[in-house]
Formats: structure tokens, C-alpha cells, sequence
């Protein structure tokens, strides 16, 4: 007979089992048996280093482990390699603001290698902490193989991908239109841009009093630059075109307006006629590009009005607007004033508004451009064959949609970052002569400052972490990877990158499926922010529930792809179902006369036969579900067998039987249930399982970790 404690504590077990499967070394595959049952293979969406783990990490950490436990189990060679993000711009706007903050300073007081040293020392400890949480999560990460975008290693597999793709003109560079954000002083990416609806002023007015038609503005601060005005080729003012206007003074400064005809103008909208201002506008600029009109920038990086000659220079944005529609109103020229909604862009990292500028010295990857090595197929090709060919599948399905219709608007990618923090592009400049090396090209040649798009570094992820650019055991080995799992919401951001960098530096996929889970919201299905005071820290919950109680809590009726709610009422449930698991195994056992564990049980009663039908139902039913990716499924199927086909039923069932002679069978059958239950509950509840099976009574047992997963 073998007597458990009383009650499962999980603050007393959970260090000490991770311990114990720590040092097994069975977290590296290369220790594991070769059992002829193949290989898995997994990365893990590498953290930012700015913060700690939150409950859409320990969604993440939760489902991974989930698969990389099952694939471990069932004999395969099993790799789920860890690693964590630099991060560049979020992480280095958090330490600048605390310098502020602290020291009333900024970056460029401290200068670039002072002020990289304080980066350096906050992201080693942050990572520190970050590995510590994802130890206690339970994640069975091979950390021999830990990875940082930033490292030695990764450095060089970016600066191979950066030369190879330069060399085949996959890369240009020059100057162009950028996303520039006012408050984190850098270019952000298209996808790094999001479009806030809010009330604004729509001004109708002419440029001066012999202009022929008005147009309309939400912003007639931005008209100081405007160089044309385009009219629909057959609408209303079709008589102007080519006609060009001398405006001697607008708001105390000289404009030269040439009406031009584009299709692209709506002749049915406003005025009919749109003011061309091709510095800083993305679809003015293609307007521009195709009549040869001439550029001129009248608003700088910080948002100040500049180059126009007029009183107006130096003055912000809102200043500007206010002193160019007083001085509109003052010569009569302001026909309509109109309250509308729309769009403002912001930068999805620091909140700011976004400002669209031309910018030298922006390096670009042209998703456009024939590929020789690769039959003369673009990127933007390439990354929708993937999914079309059943290369790689999403899960759930209808994402592929939001993935070809992102690939159909796709624009050049800009990688150039106006931040200190990340790998530094190696490009010189001599004037406006650019060249690619990492070192010096000689005496005159000065450094391009700019780092590169994080997006760019971890897009390489699935195969820098395998040892690319050389040709190692272990990309020969494990890449393509298996499985792609993260949050939908970085599909385009980091999913779609990769394949992207995979399909044109190897000439293969990065992973073969990519899972997408969906946001974790609260029990009013709100998203958690600090705001509203609903966010729930996952090392408090474990602390409280223990790690498997959260974990289940977080799969649970949570399907993929959709918001997941979650709540502490709802963890402090799963907290009764691992004491319920506990209590049933300390019955069994205590139970126990000395009796193993038989892998085919005999049925001498109904009771017998009815949960051992059962008992293979569920181990087919979770079994299938793993392999289809409905782990909601199949955790709802293992607790409800548990809960009330075992424990209600037949354990009730079985407590006559243990007291007469027949005992033994009846034994056995609990034993063999536990046993088989243990298997498969372990991948989502791997601590209070992994206790459990120690005190079982096999010969020759091993960590359930692994052991092989029920037939």
C-alpha cells in the first residue's frame, strides 16, 4: 500500500520536478532514444526582453508544451528550441524613458555606447527573468540551445541573409517615403502602423483667389508643400488639366500648381480635385511619379514645419493648421468648414503619430523583383505559393484568407530602424554613394547609423537557431521545423517574414503548420490592459493554483484561433480537478495490494467492461484531437473520463469489489486507468501527473516525461 499526502501541494513539488526533468537531459533530443519514430521540431516565438511573462505568453508556453510533450512520448526526436527577441524599439524606448525619468536625460546625452550599455545590462537581466518564468510555466524547452537575436551567431546569419539579398537586388536603398513616427523617432513598417478613427475638420478652400476650383483638407498645413492638383481625366475640371498656376502667396510662401489627369482621383468625391503633396503623401507620391512632378518636404522629423520660407517655419503641426486656415479665412478663400471622422496613424509601439517622410539612406526588400535562382518568381510569389501549394497550412483555415489578402497589398518592406539598439547595417556612405561591407571601405567613407527592423532578425528564427548560414546536423535535421504556433495577431508581422526569408536563403518552407491561437480576454470578454485593472499575472496564478491548474484553465474550451476567456474562478477550478486527479490516485493506491499494472486488463463485470470501452474511446479521441490541433477537445475529453466516467462511476463501482476476493482484477484495472489517465493528461497538466507516476508501483519505470504514450 502506498499513502500520498492528503492533499496535492503544488508550491512544494513544481520546483523540485522541473529540477529533476531539467537535469534528465531529456529536454535535448540528441539525448533521447533513437526509436525510428522520427523527428519533431518546434521554435518557441521568442519574448521581448522588456518586461515579464503575461498570459498571452503562458498561452503560447501552454500549447507548445502540450505538443512537444505528446510528439516526446510518442518516441520521436523531439526539439522545441527557446530564445528571446531584442526587441529594438520597445526595448529601447523603455530604458531611454526611465533615463528621462531618473537622470533627465536622453540617448544622445549619454551618447550611443554608454547609453548600449545600459540596453545590454537591462536585456541580460530581463532575459534572465524571463527564462526563470518560463521554467516555472513548465516548458520543456531544450535551453543547451538557447538563442538571442541579438548574439554573435544570430548577428552573422543577418548579415549573410543582408549580403546575399543585396547581391541578387533584392535590397535597394536611396531615398524614399518612410512611416516616420514623432515619438519614437524611427521608421516603422506598414504593418507596425495602426489607424485610430477620431473626429477631424474638413476645410474646403481655393489657393488663391484666381484659382479656377477648391479642394478639400484635413490638413492644410501639409498644402505649403502641395505641387499639383489632380483631377479625374474626364470629370468636371478636365479643362484644366495641364494647365499650371503660379500662386504668388499662400500663407507667405510661392507655390507653382500644374493641374494634372489621374484615374486614381474620384470624380464624385469632395471637390473633385486633390491637392498633390508627393513629401508626404504614399499615394501622392505614385501621383507625382507618374506625371514627373517635382517633391518638396515642408515637415521635418519632429514634426515641424520647415522649407517654406514664410512665418510658418519652425512652428508644430497644430500651430501651422491653426495659422493656415485663420489666414484662409482672412482673405475669403475658406469656402467650408465640416466636422468628419477619420483615420489617424499611429505607431503600434510608442502610440505616435506617424508622419509620412522622405528619408535618405532607407534600405528597402523589393517583394516584387524576379529571382533568378528561384525560376524567376518574386517574394510576394514565392510567400503566397507556400500556402497555396499545401506547403504550409494555417490552422485555423480562414486565416489563409488574411494571409493572401496582406500578401495582395503587400509593399516594399523597409528595414532601416533609426534606433541604437540592434544590429547595425553594414553600409557606408560617401555623400550619397552607398556600399555594403561590414568594414571600412576607406578613408571619407562614413557609417550608416541606422539598425536594422527587428522583424528582420527574427524573420530568420526557424533556421539561425539551427545554425545557419553553415550547414549544420542540426538544420540538416530539424528543418524545415513541424509547427509554427503564436498569436494571430503577428501573422504578418513575423509569420509571413519568415517565409519569406526561408523560401528565398534555403528554398524551403520555415515549418510545415502554423497554429495560430487567439488574444486572452476576461471573464466579460474584455482585452486585459492596467487600465481597467483586469490584467491576471500568470506567476501569481501558479503561485496561488499551481502551474497545471493555470495551464488547463488557459486550453480549456478555448478553441483555436478565437479569444480565449479566462478568469481566477476559473483556474481556481482546475486547481479542484488536479486535487480531484490527486485524491483518485491516493485511493488507488492506497488501495493496492502489491498488484502491477497489466497493459490488457481483463472485464468481469459491466463496470469493468464499460470504462475500459471508455478508456480506449478517450485515449483515441485526445490521441486525434493533439494530431488535429483541437486541444480544447481533447483536454475537455481527458476531464470529463476523469471526473465523472472514472471517479464518479466506476471508482464508486469498484470500492465493493475491493473487499472481496476478486479484488486483484478490479486492482488492476484502476492501476492500468490511472496509468493510461497519467499519459495523457501529462502533456497538459505535467507536474501533478509527473508526481503521481513516481509513486506508482513499475519496474523499471522512467520519468513520465518519457514514456511512451498509450497504444
Amino acid at each position: 500500500m502506498i499513502e500520498l499526502p492528503k492533499a496535492y501541494n503544488p508550491q512544494e513539488t513544481e520546483s523540485r520536478i522541473y529540477k529533476l526533468w531539467e537535469e534528465s537531459g531529456f529536454f535535448n533530443p540528441d539525448n533521447l532514444p533513437d526509436k525510428g519514430k522520427g523527428r519533431f521540431s518546434m521554435v518557441l516565438p521568442p519574448p521581448n526582453v522588456t518586461g515579464t511573462l503575461h498570459l498571452g505568453h503562458a498561452v503560447t508556453v501552454t500549447i507548445e508544451d502540450i505538443l512537444v510533450r505528446y510528439q516526446r512520448m510518442l518516441g520521436k526526436k523531439t526539439l522545441w528550441l527557446p530564445g528571446t527577441d531584442h526587441a529594438a524599439i520597445a526595448t529601447e524606448s523603455k530604458i531611454e524613458k526611465e533615463l528621462i525619468k531618473k537622470e533627465g536625460k536622453n540617448r544622445n546625452d549619454l551618447g550611443r555606447p554608454a547609453f548600449l550599455k545600459r540596453v545590454d545590462a537591462f536585456a541580460k537581466e530581463s532575459q534572465q527573468t524571463i527564462l526563470n518564468q518560463l521554467r516555472k510555466m513548465g516548458a520543456s524547452l531544450d535551453w543547451s540551445r538557447l538563442a538571442f537575436t541579438l548574439d554573435e551567431k544570430r548577428q552573422r546569419a543577418v548579415y549573410t541573409a543582408f549580403k546575399r539579398m543585396y547581391d541578387a537586388g533584392l535590397i535597394y536603398h536611396g531615398e524614399y517615403l518612410i512611416n516616420w513616427d514623432k515619438k519614437g523617432q524611427t521608421t516603422v513598417s506598414d504593418e507596425e502602423v495602426e489607424y485610430e478613427t477620431t473626429k477631424g475638420t474638413l476645410y474646403t478652400f481655393r489657393y488663391s483667389k484666381n484659382f479656377p476650383f477648391p479642394i478639400a483638407s484635413t490638413r492644410p498645413e501639409t498644402k505649403l508643400g502641395d505641387v499639383a492638383v489632380a483631377v479625374h481625366p474626364s470629370g468636371k475640371w478636365k479643362e484644366y488639366i495641364g494647365k499650371k498656376f503660379e500662386i504668388d502667396n499662400f500663407v507667405g510662401t510661392k507655390l507653382t500648381i500644374e493641374v494634372v489627369g489621374d484615374e486614381a482621383v474620384d470624380p464624385e468625391f469632395g471637390t473633385g480635385a486633390v491637392g498633390i503633396t508627393p513629401a508626404h503623401s504614399k499615394v501622392d507620391a505614385e501621383i507625382a511619379q507618374r506625371h514627373n512632378l517635382p517633391s518638396k518636404q515642408v515637415i521635418n522629423e519632429f514634426g515641424k514645419i520647415m522649407h517654406t520660407g514664410s512665418g510658418l517655419d519652425t512652428l508644430n503641426i497644430q500651430e501651422a493648421r491653426d495659422r493656415v486656415v485663420e489666414w484662409l479665412k482672412n482673405e475669403n478663400l475658406l469656402e467650408k468648414e465640416e466636422i468628419i471622422e477619420h483615420n489617424i496613424a499611429k505607431a503600434q509601439r510608442s502610440g505616435g503619430i506617424i508622419e509620412i517622410l522622405p528619408k535618405r539612406h532607407q534600405f528597402f526588400v523589393n517583394v516584387n523583383k524576379p529571382i533568378v535562382d528561384r525560376d524567376g518568381k518574386t517574394l510576394r510569389e514565392l510567400m503566397c505559393e507556400a500556402v497555396t501549394t499545401g506547403k504550409i497550412k494555417i490552422i485555423p483555415e480562414r486565416f489563409e484568407k488574411n494571409y493572401f489578402h496582406w500578401i495582395d497589398t503587400l509593399r516594399d518592406w523597409n528595414i532601416s530602424r533609426q534606433v541604437w539598439y540592434g544590429h547595425r547595417i553594414p553600409a557606408w556612405c560617401k555623400g550619397e554613394e552607398i556600399k555594403v561591407e561590414q568594414e571600412s571601405p576607406g578613408e571619407g567613407w562614413e557609417p550608416i547609423e541606422d539598425t536594422f527592423d527587428t522583424w528582420f532578425s527574427s524573420g530568420l528564427w526557424t533556421f539561425s537557431t539551427l545554425g545557419w548560414p553553415d550547414e549544420t546536423m542540426d538544420l540538416k535535421t530539424y528543418h524545415p521545423t513541424d509547427v509554427l504556433e503564436t498569436g494571430y495577431d503577428i501573422l504578418f508581422f513575423w509569420v509571413a517574414r519568415m517565409i519569406l526569408m526561408s523560401s528565398f536563403l534555403l528554398g524551403e518552407v520555415p515549418f510545415h503548420t502554423v497554429y495560430l491561437h487567439g488574444l486572452v480576454r476576461d471573464e466579460n470578454r474584455k482585452k486585459m490592459s492596467k487600465s481597467l485593472g483586469n490584467v491576471i499575472d500568470p506567476l501569481v496564478m501558479t503561485e496561488k493554483y499551481g502551474t497545471d491548474a493555470l495551464r488547463m484553465a488557459l486550453i480549456f474550451n478555448t478553441a483555436s484561433g478565437t479569444d480565449s476567456v479566462i478568469s481566477e474562478e476559473k483556474i481556481k477550478g482546475m486547481k479542484h480537478f488536479a486535487n480531484k486527479f490527486w485524491n483518485i490516485a491516493r485511493f488507488i493506491l492506497m488501495n493496492n495490494t502489491g498488484v502491477m499494472p497489466s497493459s490488457k486488463p481483463k472485464a468481469r463485470t459491466d463496470a469493468d467492461r464499460v470504462i475500459l470501452e471508455q478508456l480506449s474511446a478517450v485515449r483515441e479521441s485526445v490521441s486525434r484531437n493533439i494530431e488535429q490541433f483541437q486541444l480544447h477537445e481533447a483536454a475537455q475529453a481527458i476531464y470529463q473520463f476523469i471526473w465523472h466516467d472514472f471517479a464518479d462511476v466506476y471508482l464508486e463501482a469498484s470500492k465493493p469489489q475491493l473487499k472481496n476476493e476478486n479484488k486483484e482484477n478490479t486492482e488492476q484495472i484502476l492501476l492500468h486507468t490511472l496509468c493510461t489517465t497519467l499519459k495523457l493528461l501529462h502533456p497538459f497538466m505535467p507536474f501533478v501527473t509527473e508526481e503521481i507516476y513516481a509513486q506508482l508501483p513499475i519496474t523499471d519505470k522512467k520519468l513520465l516525461l518519457v514514456e511512451e504514450w498509450p497504444r
